[in-house]
């Protein structure tokens, strides 16, 4: 079988390399890929946009493609698996009403409210005064978010009325989008984060692996907010009787809220939770796609054929499987970014010293790269995820910074505490 990837990502590249363990994946052709997917043995880029619908179906049409994978929000949001429903053609992801959980905030808020699912007391506001006097009426710190798609950097934690003006200012002013502008402002709750992405058919969902991202730029969780710095999985806070409630309290009631607004959701439904001091669950959103870092480390254990897993949730037929098959140990992401990220950086710094990475047992995953005349540079904000397995956290810990060691480019950044409250969490 031949698969079209749409996305240029960490994301899609590990998603591409998981598909090509299979003797039953002849080749993979990326939308519009990266420097890795350029680089990787049976992958080759096509020179198409991610919202080019025609050109894609084109494409799928002429060389005989099985199964259309969507990685971005952007083109879900779009409506691009509605366009190849149409053309009765494969694609995996949700529909355009289905990645509305994603790509507006207030209308997942209602959905949680109506489907009983724990998550913070929030207002959705349309005018920034308003909103800025609802501040002041809650006080610090504070949550505020923008309604739409920001690329997993539109949540600020406010700490004073000050940062939560600014932005909210920020927002109003269009940084996420002119359209419909809306703002979120949400009670701030503690506790850990958690990444559950699970899949589902429209009729049964299945999670994943536990996964927790790193979203702030520096060590100690300090600083603004990044699209994930790093990411390891399995999340050893989340136990396996919390899981059992993850699925009865939280999933299996939006894949309901979800048919009951007749809607038919396939594809990955991911939850981003807090665990709170006191063990209580409170979704703080939901995506309607893999996340990134999380599909890097989350899929460097996977057992199970990932196209078994994606053919089955298009055709409804997840239910079939009777577990999904995971391999034993731990898996660890660190993000090597562009110096500035995640404001202004400079792009076309040349990469070196990724076979070496790889050569200590890592995985290199490309995020923000390109390949020009042979050479690997950088062309984006975060450029590559060095994710490592091993039996124990300490050993993929360990062998993720050996690798990363060995990567250089100009200005490159990267925490150095991935993956260290897990073993917190597990002792």
């Amino acid at each position: 079988m031949k698969v079209l990837l749409v996305g240029n990502g960490g994301r899609e590249h590990a998603i591409a390399k998981k598909l090509l363990e299979s003797t039953r994946i002849k080749q993979v052709f990326c939308v519009p890929g990266n420097g890795g997917t350029a680089t990787t043995k049976g992958c080759q880029n096509l020179s198409l946009n991610i919202d080019d619908f025609q050109g894609m179906e084109r494409f799928v049409m002429v060389n005989n493609i099985g199964l259309v994978i969507v990685g971005p929000e952007l083109p879900l949001s779009l409506g691009i698996v509605d366009y190849f429903q149409q053309k009765k053609l494969m694609a995996f992801g949700p529909t355009q009403a289905g990645a509305q959980i994603e790509s507006s905030k207030s209308w997942a808020k209602q959905l949680m409210l109506e489907a009983g699912i724990p998550t913070p007391k929030a207002a959705v506001f349309t005018n920034p005064e308003a909103a800025k006097a609802y501040v002041v009426e809650q006080g610090t710190p504070i949550v505020i978010k923008a309604d739409g798609l920001a690329s997993g950097k539109g949540v600020t934690v406010a700490t004073t009325v000050k940062i939560a003006h600014s932005a909210i200012n920020t927002i109003f002013r269009g940084e996420f989008g002119t359209d419909n502008i809306r703002v979120v402002v949400e009670e701030y709750v503690t506790g850990q984060e958690v990444s559950i992405l699970a899949l589902t058919d429209g009729i049964t969902v299945e999670p994943l692996l536990p996964a927790q991202d790193h979203k702030a730029i520096g060590e100690g969780d300090k600083g603004a907010n990044t699209g994930g710095m790093g990411a390891y999985a399995p999340a050893p806070i989340v136990t396996p009787e919390l899981m059992e409630r993850i699925q009865t309290e939280i999933l299996e009631p939006t894949l309901a809220a979800l048919q009951k607004r007749k809607i038919d959701y396939r594809g990955v439904l991911y939850a981003g939770l807090m665990i709170t001091d006191e063990g209580e669950l409170q979704v703080l959103e939901f995506n309607c796609r893999f996340g990134d870092p999380e599909t890097q480390a989350v899929l460097s254990l996977l057992e199970t054929p990932l196209e078994d897993l994606l053919l089955a949730c298009c055709k409804q037929r997840l239910g079939d499987f009777a577990e999904i098959r995971w391999k034993s140990g731990a898996a660890v992401c660190v993000v090597l970014a562009s110096g500035g990220y995640p404001g202004s950086y400079e792009k076309g710094k040349t990469i070196t010293g990724i076979e070496a990475a790889e050569a200590k047992g890592a995985e290199v995953f490309h995020a923000g790269t390109q390949l020009k005349q042979q050479q690997l540079v950088t062309d984006g904000g975060r450029v590559l995820g060095v994710t490592a397995v091993g039996e124990t956290f300490e050993q993929a810990i360990a062998k993720a910074y050996e690798a990363v060691d060995c990567i250089e480019f100009e200005g490159v950044y990267c925490r150095r505490d991935i993956g260290r409250r897990a073993l917190a969490d597990k002792s």
